[in-house]
């Protein structure tokens, strides 16, 4: 019998290296597509935006980051692989070259910052993969990753989601720091300090995430039958 009353964790396992394969195949690509293509044929892409497709085309349609520029940059012209990671990066990625790591004379998919999210997605998925449990609300499910004896007076004063929540703030705090700094001051950042930080955000989004698709009452009988910490159990208020 598992730590939390079921007995297995394979689901648990499962996802968790699901978040570690997916997270793992786009931090290795974001250094393997610039190394696949011929120096220098990534060109700085200077105009781009988050959440947006700007290098899609040398012109017309999605093409924005390629006006007022010597030299245009379209994704669908490379091949599959690399394309898709080009076009991953675009969507998802400012691409300012000062923010990015230059390989084979390429400019990378994504900027530092997003290599240490993703650095941390599969940490944080490798982290759940080992030591996460189903406990039935996805908060108590993230706390499984901690000891159960670091949790004992957490759980009799009924402090999970304060904990829950100072925990998740422990990890982003540096990239709110960092970011909002450099929104509204002249500060900043560089190329060691971004990916830093946003390796702390990515092990909590990866372990999020991971515990969102774990968490499921219906494997438990009842509410009663989660074992948590110092063997204390969940009490469903009933309404008379």
């Amino acid at each position: 019998m598992m730590k939390n009353g079921l007995p297995s964790r394979d689901r648990e396992r499962k996802i968790g290296s699901r978040v570690f394969y997916i997270s793992s195949f786009f931090l290795v690509s974001f250094f393997i597509a610039p190394l696949m293509l011929a120096p220098g044929e990534i060109p700085e892409l200077n105009n781009g935006r988050a959440n947006a497709f700007d290098f899609a085309t040398n012109d017309g349609l999605w093409s924005s980051g390629n006006s007022n520029t010597n030299e245009s940059f379209a994704w669908t012209e490379l091949d599959p692989y690399t394309g898709f990671i080009y076009a991953f990066g675009d969507l998802n990625c400012h691409n300012k070259p000062e923010r990015s790591i230059k390989i084979n004379d390429n400019q990378m998919p994504v900027c530092t910052r997003d290599l240490g999210i993703f650095f941390g997605l599969a940490v944080g998925g490798f982290w759940f993969s080992r030591k996460g449990y189903n406990r039935w609300t996805v908060k108590d499910t993230c706390l499984s990753l901690l000891p159960d004896e670091w949790l004992l007076r957490t759980y009799q004063s009924n402090r999970r989601t304060i904990i829950w929540l100072a925990c998740g703030l422990i990890l982003c705090l540096p990239l709110i720091i960092d970011g909002f700094t450099q929104l509204l001051t002249p500060y900043e950042s560089n190329n060691i300090t971004r990916p830093l930080t946003g390796a702390g955000f990515g092990i909590g989004l990866g372990v999020l995430i991971s515990a969102a698709y774990s968490a499921r009452s219906k494997f438990f009988k009842s509410a009663s039958q989660v074992n948590l910490p110092g063997g204390m159990k969940f009490r469903l208020v009933e309404e008379e």
